[in-house]
Order: C-alpha cells, then sequence, then structure tokens
C-alpha cells in the first residue's frame, strides 16, 4: 500500500452557530451509513450530542452505536488526532469542527504543517455551513464569515426554506461573487447527502479541476462545480478537486459581482494563453509574496510552452504549489486560466502582468 492509500482523509467544517452544523455532525454520528467517522469537535455541550447514541466512553472519545467516534478539543488539535490515530481499527474519515468564529485555516494548516500528522492522514476539503436567512447579516458584521466562503470547497446552504427566491437567488450569487469556485448545494435541515461533503478529493492536486471544462469559465451556467486548493501546500502533495452544482455564476472575466454590498472578498479570473516557464514562476512566486496577506486562495492550470502536459496551481496566502497533472489531450486548447480569491487585488495590474508572462 502507498503512503496515500492509508493516509486517513480529514474533511474541516466550518460555518457560524446557527448555521446547521451540528444537524450534520449528529447526522453523520447516527446514521447507519456503514462507514466509520472520527468527529472532533470543540465542546461536546455545544453540539448536543444525543447520550443514547453513545455505548461508551473512553478518555476524551466517545464510541457512537453507529461505529463512528467523537471527541472534544480542549487544546491542542494534534494530540487528538495522535490519540485517535492510536485506535484500534480506526475509521475511514475524520471530521473536524471549527467553532462558529474559527478562521478554517489555521486547522487546515496542522494537516500540513506537522509531519507526523501528515503521514497519516490527508486533507480532503474544508466545508462552509452557510445560513441563508442570515448571511447578509453576517457578512456586514464579520469578515469571519467571508473567509469561511472563501476558503470552502464546499458550501452548504442550508435553511433555504427560510427566504424567498429571490433572496436565496441574491445569497448565492454572493457566495458566488466570493467564491466562483466552491460546489454549492441548497439544503434545509442540513439535508445533503454526506458524500457530497465527505471524501471530495478537493486538495488531491491529480484530482484538481479534473477535465472540469467549465472550470473558471466566463460564462458558465448550470453545472458542477467541486474546488480546488489548499491552506499550505507543498509540493506534490495535499492538493485540489473541481465540481459544480446545479447553479448559475454570476462572474465575469474580472470577478463576481455580489448583490450584497458588504462582500469585501473579490476574485480576479485570468486567461491567456501557453507561458513561458522562466517568467511565469518568478512572476507567481512574486505576486504570492508581495500579495500573500491579500490571496485567500489562488488556483489554476497552466500551459507552459513546450510541456506536453498540464500544470496545475494552487495556493494559500504565500504558500503556493504546482504539479503536472495529466498530457493535454489532442483536442484540448492550450489555454492558461487562474483564479486568485482575496480583498484589494488590482485586477487591472494582475491581468497585465500575467500575459506579460506568454510566450513569444
Amino acid at each position: 500500500m502507498t503512503e496515500t492509500q492509508t493516509q486517513i482523509p480529514v474533511t474541516v467544517l466550518t460555518g457560524y452557530l446557527g448555521s446547521g452544523k451540528t444537524t450534520l455532525l449528529n447526522r453523520i454520528l447516527s446514521e447507519n451509513h456503514g462507514k466509520r467517522y472520527a468527529v472532533i469537535v470543540n465542546e461536546f455541550g455545544e453540539i448536543g450530542i444525543d447520550n443514547d447514541l453513545i455505548v461508551e466512553s473512553d478518555e476524551e472519545i466517545y464510541e457512537m452505536n453507529n461505529g463512528c467516534v467523537c471527541c472534544t478539543v480542549r487544546g491542542d488539535l494534534i494530540r487528538v488526532v495522535e490519540g485517535l490515530m492510536r485506535r484500534p481499527g480506526r475509521f475511514d474519515a475524520i471530521v473536524v469542527e471549527t467553532t462558529g468564529l474559527a478562521d478554517p485555516v489555521p486547522v487546515a494548516q496542522t494537516f500540513f504543517m506537522d509531519d507526523d500528522v501528515r503521514s497519516k492522514t490527508k486533507l480532503d476539503a474544508v466545508v462552509a455551513l452557510v445560513d441563508a436567512k442570515h448571511l447578509p447579516l453576517r457578512l456586514k458584521d464579520s469578515r469571519e464569515a467571508e473567509d469561511q466562503i472563501a476558503f470552502a470547497d464546499v458550501v452548504v446552504l442550508n435553511k433555504t426554506d427560510l427566504v424567498t427566491s429571490d433572496e436565496l437567488r441574491d445569497v448565492e450569487a454572493a457566495v458566488r461573487a466570493i467564491n466562483p469556485s466552491a460546489r454549492i448545494h441548497r439544503t434545509t435541515r442540513a439535508g445533503v447527502a454526506l458524500d457530497q461533503v465527505l471524501d471530495r478529493g478537493a486538495f488531491d492536486l491529480k484530482r484538481v479541476l479534473a477535465d472540469d471544462p467549465h472550470f473558471l469559465d466566463a460564462h458558465d451556467h448550470d453545472h458542477h462545480h467541486d474546488h480546488e486548493c489548499g491552506p499550505n501546500c507543498d509540493h506534490d502533495h495535499h492538493h485540489h478537486h473541481h465540481d459544480h452544482d446545479h447553479h448559475d455564476h454570476d462572474h465575469h472575466e474580472h470577478g463576481a459581482v455580489s448583490p450584497i454590498h458588504d462582500v469585501t472578498v473579490q476574485s480576479v479570473s485570468l486567461r491567456g494563453g501557453e507561458m513561458d516557464s522562466k517568467k511565469f514562476f518568478p512572476w507567481i512566486e512574486k505576486i504570492t509574496q508581495m500579495e500573500g496577506p491579500n490571496i485567500l486562495r489562488l488556483k489554476g492550470i497552466i500551459a507552459i510552452k513546450d510541456d506536453p502536459d498540464r500544470y496545475v496551481i494552487q495556493g494559500v496566502h504565500m504558500i503556493i504549489e504546482g504539479d503536472h497533472q495529466r498530457a493535454w489531450k489532442d483536442d484540448e486548447k492550450h489555454e492558461s486560466r487562474l483564479v486568485f480569491i482575496g480583498r484589494e487585488l488590482d485586477a487591472e495590474r494582475l491581468k497585465r502582468s500575467f500575459e506579460a508572462c506568454q510566450a513569444a
């Protein structure tokens, strides 16, 4: 078995209190889905797990009658994960719940930075639950709400029964404006199929943008979408994926426009031809070093001149990674596409400098 096959996938679950995280976590811990999940929560009391579901308790790890386990983080996430990994029998996946205000990045970084944890686990996806009714208010008073959406690979747009169709359209457009490439699921009572939020392979560069013809398409409508990039990515490790749900993209080449005016995150989509490797790589390095604090995520497919393979790239803040994905197909246009999600980005300057990296 390769290391990758033995690594346990980790899903990071974010979302404000009231967004539906507890409902989703209780479903994982109680449904007869035939898989064994380890759910790590910040405080047991906060998520209100039904005591009838608990078979036995052992230290801070509680076993459920469907074979899943639940444990609580009161300090070091690494210590909890290592404790889980020592359990005989193991499980199929780990779900880490962040507190409502938490920035998902440090949690995700844990699974990149610690060598021991990384040898046993692999970051799978960041999932954000969003309360459709209260998102406009959240965006007005909290940058964290935007950041959770910007980092997400999957957005579960919950409580859609509490808003009108016009309000839902506006909220979804706001999510798209912040993050044009996340997969969106509209739900009530967090009723999303578990396989749509778990085991997404979003941080797997080999699956990044997996043959999605719609990736970064400026006039994209009605298809499936996932996402591709990971906090603290490093070469040839932990990468990302694309997949789309059934919703419109209200974004144009220089990013989406949100009908909700409190959005401060923007997306900038770039496209060009084949790149000169001697220009492109120093450029992307420089951009991420200079603009790193403003860049929440970046991702793209790059056509390098005289390279038979597609090059996929992704990054978070100043940390960037790239890898050859697969050979270009005979009928594929050798086109470079790159998207930045962040704040205070100079779209025109990014476009101009990106195009200057094209091969002669």
